[in-house]
């Protein structure tokens, strides 16, 4: 006498299939808005990191100078290091549509089709016990990309 065989089960069941597609689909609408809000902010690092030469140059001229006044203004304006950083900090392109410095504030503008509300990152600047004390800002903070 011969018992009947049980066949193994094979694959998966539609229930355990569509549990799988559940899950994939709950995890990509959570996962895919923070890569973009993610690679937004990359590219946006390269709007900060335009200003960082300006930076660099009006701390040179303030000290130089002594900026008893906010970062002695007038003179950081025309000064040749500042005017040089600010035309190479502009000829960079990529991400960036502009940089300017004027007074004690350097504006750097993000431009190309990825930033179309030309969003902004702002360095304010005061001088203070030898040292520039610099403050963030723009349009970019409300964006939340810096």
């Amino acid at each position: 006498m011969q018992l009947p065989t049980q066949k193994a089960q094979q694959g998966f069941t539609l229930i355990e299939l569509m549990i799988v597609a559940a899950i994939i689909g709950i995890l990509a609408e959570v996962a895919i808005p923070a890569y973009q809000t993610y690679a937004q902010k990359a590219k946006f690092t390269e709007v900060v990191l335009a200003a960082a030469g300006v930076k660099a140059a009006v701390a040179v001229c303030a000290q130089t100078i002594g900026g008893a006044t906010p970062l002695a203004a007038a003179a950081c304006d025309a000064d040749v290091g500042v005017l040089a950083a600010v035309s190479q900090a502009n000829a960079g392109g990529g991400y960036v549509s502009g940089v300017t410095f004027a007074a004690n504030l350097i504006t750097t503008t993000a431009g190309s089709a990825s930033f179309p509300s030309a969003e902004t990152y702002t360095l304010t600047g005061a001088f203070a016990d030898g040292k520039i004390n610099w403050v963030t800002g723009g349009t970019c903070k409300a964006a939340g990309y810096c």
